[in-house]
């Protein structure tokens, strides 16, 4: 594997510890991490009192090429729901909860920048 991608991998497995972190001080419970299907990966999910929180974390070292949530493009989004479906149907326990997708920028100062309902499932 080529070193700057070895980094960014770093770099992002960095963000999702740092987000991971300020959800659990929010007193959310941690569902998954990577969960990875056919066609989607969610990198971090929670369950609050009454919901299903999916969050996509995303690292951004520059500024000039739009934000986190500019970067989730909707086949991005559509791959988040596709694995969130999968999620539900294993976890039939779930199935009650309203889900809610949020998208979190890291930045290079440790920044979070927290979207809450960054998109919605169709």
């Amino acid at each position: 594997m080529a070193v700057g991608k070895l980094s960014r991998l770093a770099l992002g497995r960095d963000a999702e510890t740092r987000v991971d972190r300020a959800a659990r001080r929010r007193g959310w419970r941690r569902v998954a991490r990577n969960y990875n299907v056919r066609g989607g990966e969610l990198d971090l999910v929670y369950r609050t009192a009454d919901l299903l929180v999916v969050i996509e974390v995303r690292y951004r070292s520059r500024g000039d090429y739009g934000g986190a949530a500019a970067s989730v493009t909707r086949a991005k989004q559509r791959r988040i729901i596709l694995a969130t479906r999968y999620l539900l149907a294993a976890h039939p326990e779930y199935a009650d909860l309203a889900v809610r997708f949020d998208v979190v920028g890291v930045d290079r100062a440790d920044t979070l920048n927290w979207i809450e309902n960054a998109f919605y499932a169709e």
